[in-house]
Parts: structure tokens; C-alpha cells; sequence
């Protein structure tokens, strides 16, 4: 474990890990779909549980160790599911496809669930579940979807505040360690690391610590060099360290966290819908297969979903469904 886990704010250790290149594998974890927006924003985004399983597949053979999953409503699949059957479908179907992959759903979930459709994933049996750690207050515009997609809609202001309390949170990472399974704190601002301390200092959660940044959302710091550096001095002790980008900040935020040594990036489809300014994305494999050449010409391995069970603390015996 001491391998994987170093000091992030060493600038020592990092000089004498860029001379050895011995830097962690890197975890890439692809989040092929999300739950609030569909084929309005991408046409290639996938949407049914067959189109996630041939996304998850292709970006595994890319590279992913891990997939972040949002069932979808097959009542309007614009939207994300609120049961645990459809996440129990989109799980084993993947299993199946792809018997190595970690599988990772979303309690995040979609725009105005509750507390109880959110937590329902977890009795789908994921190997890892997003927390969120503080709460979300949004806004933007999802676009208008038009036949012939199926259920369209039309444009929409999405504004609002997605609560998050110390009650609640205690009572995710209480469901998770109940169901043996290892939560993915996320942090959308160096505030929110209080309330990693609080679940660390309740015995919620596990070392080591699977911590998640969020850069260039809306209630999360600005995507600059210097907050993410920030941030990574911050961690915790005893913390794996994961770094998303949203949007055009995906690519300049995961390259740099490649090259501040995190273990774990994620790409995909729920964070950014274009390859770059103009192109979109056409398939969640194409963003990871861009992930992996960056990562090996910075001589940095890519983690086996094996490496990455080791390095989470997983079992190497993958969830059966």
C-alpha cells in the first residue's frame, strides 16, 4: 500500500519519483453517461443498458479499470433510474460483458430525487458508490430534445440546490460499509474536506481514503494549475486521490493531475460531451484511449482493474450479479 500512497505535498518525494518513474499505474475511470442530460448533448452518448454495456466494453479494452454508472428510466431516458432493479440490470449485464472491470454507480443520481432513490443503488451490489460531500447548488440550461429520439422535451433552466447534511452523510457511508462498499468521497471544494475528516474520524470509511476532486464545475474551485496543486496538498493522510474536469477543463486538469502523480483520473461522456472545441466525442473509449497515450508518454503505467482492486483495497474477486 505505501507505494501507491505517497506524501503529495513532498516536493522530495516527488523529484525522487520523477527520477525513478515510479509514480503509481494510473486508475482510469470512465463515466460513460451521467444522469441529466442524453443524446440532446451527444448523439453517441449511451443511454440503454445495451448501449452502456458496448461503451463500457470498448473503454475498458482502452484502458478503464473502472466504470461509473447512471441506470437510466426506460420511461424517458433522459433520466436517471431511481430503483435498484434497473441498476441490478445495467450491473450484471457489464459483469457479464466485462467480468474484471470495477463497477462503481452513482448516488448522486439525477435532478429532485430523494434521499432514499438516490441511495437505492447500492442495493445493486457496486463494488464503489460516489458520495457527495457538501451540497450542490446549480444552474444551467439543458437542451432541447427532439424527435425522433424517444420521450423528447423541451429546453430547460435547471436551478436549484441539492442538500447534503452531516445526518445524511453519515447515513450513505453507513449503508456503504454495511454492503462492503468502498466509498468515492467527492469534494467539489477544500471546504468539504472537513466532512472527510468527519467520516474518518467516525470510522465510516476505510483507508485508504478515496478521494475524488471536482474541477470546473460550478460550485467548484476554478480549474487552474494552482487550485488543483492546492488541493493535492490538502489531502488527507492516507488518501488515494482521483481528478475529474468538466467540460473543456477535462484534458488540461487530468494531464496535470497525471503529472502531479494522483492514482486516478476520470474521462467520459457525464463530464464533457466534446474530444475538443467543435468535435464532439464519439464514443466514452475515444476519451480514455486519449488518457492512456498522454499517461505513457509521462511514463506512467495504466492499472489493471487487478492493480486497481489492489490499490483501492477491493477484493480481487469482482461483485457477481
Amino acid at each position: 500500500m505505501e507505494k501507491y500512497i505517497w506524501e503529495y505535498h513532498n516536493p522530495y518525494e516527488w523529484l525522487e519519483r520523477v527520477q525513478k518513474s515510479s509514480f503509481p499505474p494510473l486508475m482510469i475511470c470512465v463515466a460513460i453517461t451521467g444522469g441529466i442530460q442524453g443524446k440532446e448533448a451527444n448523439p453517441d452518448l449511451p443511454e440503454t443498458p445495451e448501449e452502456q454495456v458496448e461503451q463500457t466494453v470498448e473503454a475498458y479494452r482502452a484502458g478503464a479499470s473502472m466504470v461509473h454508472l447512471h441506470a437510466r428510466d426506460p420511461e424517458k431516458w433522459w433520466d436517471g433510474a431511481d430503483n435498484a432493479e434497473q441498476y441490478r440490470k445495467v450491473n450484471g449485464m457489464i459483469r457479464e460483458a466485462c467480468p474484471e472491470i470495477i463497477i462503481n454507480n452513482t448516488t448522486g443520481g439525477s435532478l429532485g430525487m430523494t434521499l432514499d432513490q438516490r441511495v437505492a443503488c447500492l442495493d445493486a451490489g457496486p463494488e464503489v458508490a460516489t458520495l457527495n460531500m457538501g451540497p450542490d447548488m446549480y444552474k444551467f440550461k439543458l437542451k432541447e430534445r427532439k424527435a425522433p429520439l424517444p420521450h423528447p422535451k423541451p429546453e430547460e433552466d435547471a436551478e436549484g440546490v441539492l442538500p447534503v447534511t452531516y445526518a445524511e452523510l453519515r447515513q450513505f457511508a453507513t449503508a456503504m460499509q454495511e454492503r462492503g462498499i468502498k466509498p468515492e468521497m467527492e469534494v467539489y471544494h477544500p471546504g468539504q474536506l472537513w466532512a472527510v475528516l468527519h467520516l474518518v474520524d467516525e470510522e465510516l470509511v476505510d483507508p485508504p481514503y478515496f478521494v475524488q476532486f471536482v474541477m470546473g464545475y460550478g460550485m467548484s474551485p476554478w480549474a487552474t494549475p494552482r487550485n488543483l496543486v492546492n488541493f493535492m496538498d490538502q489531502l488527507p493522510a492516507q488518501s488515494l486521490v482521483e481528478v475529474a474536469g468538466l467540460g473543456q477543463f477535462q484534458l488540461p486538469m487530468t494531464t496535470l493531475a497525471m503529472v502531479l502523480g494522483a492514482q486516478m483520473v476520470r474521462v467520459g461522456m457525464e463530464d464533457n460531451v466534446y474530444y475538443k472545441r467543435g468535435r464532439l466525442l464519439r464514443s466514452n473509449a475515444e476519451a480514455v484511449d486519449r488518457v492512456t497515450r498522454i499517461a505513457k508518454e509521462l511514463n506512467r503505467e495504466i492499472a489493471t482493474p487487478a492493480q486497481a482492486r489492489g490499490m483501492l483495497g477491493l477484493s480481487q474477486e469482482p461483485t457477481r450479479y
